[in-house]
């Protein structure tokens, strides 16, 4: 029987040329055009994971895209792990910034390039891997699940009928998520907490119809220049949230508490190197690590209104858009928070222009336990792999289907991520250290082995 570090050594090139095939395939789920590629790619995954050895594999039709289940039951008797991932990916604009194709993954110094290399596909594919290991060398201690959506990228709009509708097939001990990070190769970390999410899309529309800006500039507001101000009025001097109630169900976090999350090894000089910043930005009175963890936050994705191609068009123009984050804490409701966003902004629309506000979608805040089995399985798996105990850490990211899960299935979640922060998600040259994915695939096995003991 080979070890899992044997097994990772001699097949790394095949889990590469493997993954790179998954990583080919477009699967843009923000864009309807891409529903072809979409079908393809959860096609591939129930290949493979027919291949690793996966029973009752089936690609489930939901009203959007479909989701990708999969199961080896080797004892009812033993505790049982759901494996969560997804294979849809976030688009790939702006393509002139990528400095490869991306959906032709390159490696270059030892790092994959491509749209959904961490996000998920590299992340998620790691549990395919580990499990054909466990399946070829009678190491599964578990039984195990696997549950790869294709909507996560766009708020997993249709999973929650799919769990609710399946709530038997889903049942689990545990769920096991890698689609976070740690903070390095050098020095573990497990995620103990995701900030939640609501997300919108606000119209400002001024005259009928796009004008001359030297005819009617300085007489008509421009719904563009409106849409900046009431942007801008969002944040205060101190850089904090100016809704009227935004933080009032805000979970602080003890003098104590902070002191121990800000113990992660941080480099602010090296961040803001890594970044092209002269400066940090945000909250005052809060570090960078608070900042990105603990603390609400509301961001500009998207504006734009007007003219926009090449060359000039002196216009005023009759609308303009914009979409906008935030990112949740503990004890805040994604609901509540859209509502006031969208009542505050509403009531601060001068009369001379019409706002609407669109809610696109949302989740919740969670918090994972530290004194849970699995999370000390966790701890024990990163230990074993990388010979330094894992630091707990809080993501700044959201998964709105963890407090869904917990919701709907009554069981907590482990966030065993292998990304980094700096790889680029959502960003142009998105990557994932080849180091990380097969270090991934090697700490996996351990957490069903310690989950297996600490279960006795």
């Amino acid at each position: 029987m080979l070890t899992i570090k044997e097994y990772v050594q001699s097949n790394k090139d095949r889990f590469l040329e493997e993954l790179f095939a998954l990583l080919r395939f477009p699967s843009i789920s923000a864009d309807s055009k891409y529903k072809e590629d979409i079908v393809k790619t959860a096609n591939f995954v129930a290949d493979k994971l027919k291949e690793a050895g996966a029973d009752q594999v089936e690609v489930c039709p939901t009203a959007g895209n479909p989701i990708v289940y999969g199961e080896k039951i080797i004892d009812p008797s033993l505790p049982t792990v759901l494996v969560y991932g997804h294979y849809d990916v976030q688009p790939a604009d702006p393509l002139e910034l990528w400095d490869t194709p991306p959906f032709e993954p390159t490696v270059r110094d030892g790092k994959i390039y491509a749209r959904g290399a961490a996000d998920d596909k590299g992340q998620f594919y790691m549990h395919v891997k580990a499990f054909e290991y466990m399946m070829k060398n009678n190491a599964l201690t578990c039984n195990i699940k696997f549950m790869i959506e294709g909507e996560e990228e766009v708020g997993s709009a249709n999973l929650g009928a799919f769990v609710k509708e399946n709530k038997e097939r889903l049942k689990n001990d545990v769920i096991v998520i890698s689609d976070t990070s740690m903070i390095s190769l050098e020095q573990p970390s497990l995620e103990t907490g995701l900030r939640g999410l609501s997300y919108v899309e606000v119209e400002v529309t001024g005259p009928n119809r796009d004008l001359h800006s030297g005819v009617y500039g300085g007489a008509v507001a421009n719904p563009a220049t409106i849409l900046a101000k009431l942007i801008a009025s969002l944040h205060d001097e101190n850089n904090h949230i100016t809704i009227p109630g935004f933080y009032d169900d805000v979970a602080e976090l003890s003098e104590e508490e902070r002191e121990a999350l800000n113990k992660a090894p941080f480099d602010i000089e090296e961040y803001k190197a890594d970044l092209g910043i002269d400066e940090v930005w945000g909250e005052k009175d809060y570090t960078t690590i608070e900042r990105t963890g603990i603390r609400p936050t509301l961001e500009v994705n998207g504006i734009w209104g007007g003219y926009i191609g090449e060359g000039a068009k002196t216009v005023l123009p009759a609308k303009a858009h914009a979409k906008i984050s935030m990112r949740l804490v503990p004890n805040q409701d994604s609901e509540k928070i859209t509502h006031l966003f969208k009542k505050h902004f509403e009531a601060i629309a001068p009369p001379y222009v019409n706002v609407i506000v669109s809610p696109h979608h949302g989740g919740e805040p969670v918090v994972t336990p530290t004194d849970s089995i699995a999370y000390q399985a966790a701890e024990k798996a990163l230990e074993e792999a990388f010979s330094k105990k894992p630091i707990p850490t809080r993501g700044g990211g959201s998964i709105p289907i963890v407090a869904l899960f917990e919701k709907e299935l009554n069981v907590k979640t482990v966030l065993l991520g292998f990304g980094l922060d700096s790889d680029n998600l959502h960003s142009p040259n998105e990557k994932y250290d080849i180091a990380n994915y097969l270090k991934g695939i090697e700490t996996i096995p351990l957490f069903f082995k310690y989950y297996a003991e600490l279960s006795k």
